[in-house]
């Protein structure tokens, strides 16, 4: 009996010692987007595991907060622009978030801009602006 009383103290302190981890809540998540490209934006939709339509943006223009479940460092984004008079899909990759870390409760900025102008693919850059306080 005595030879299991030494293993058993060492795994109750273990335990004992032992501190749970504490995670982040997954969200909400509050986004708007600024538009630092040249060109006004149509009919632009954020997809986040949740779709949500923003409507136009003005050029170096920025929209009102949206409130999502949950937000990752990378967005689905497209629009429309208008390339010489005629209405021209852009739009960033298609993200799969199966694996991807949520950025918790906070306010964050998705900027988005094109490095190649005559190339129809969005850039985001994530900025995040300030901790989400809920009441």
């Amino acid at each position: 009996m005595k030879k299991y009383i030494f293993p058993i103290l060492i795994i109750l302190l273990s335990v004992a010692a032992c501190k749970k981890t504490e995670f982040s809540p997954e969200g909400p998540t509050d986004v708007r987007i600024r538009n630092l490209t040249t060109f006004a934006l149509y009919e632009m939709t954020i997809d986040i595991d949740t779709i949500v339509n923003y409507g136009g943006l003005n050029p170096q223009s920025v929209t009102d907060y949206v409130r999502f479940p949950k937000a990752y460092p990378k967005a689905t984004i497209s629009a429309k622009i208008n390339r010489n008079g005629t209405l021209v899909t852009v739009a960033t990759e298609k993200f799969d978030y199966t694996y991807m870390q949520f950025m918790g409760q906070m306010k964050v900025t998705y900027e988005i801009y094109m490095p190649q102008t005559d190339k129809n693919v969005f850039t985001v850059e994530v900025i995040p602006d300030e901790p989400l306080i809920l009441e």
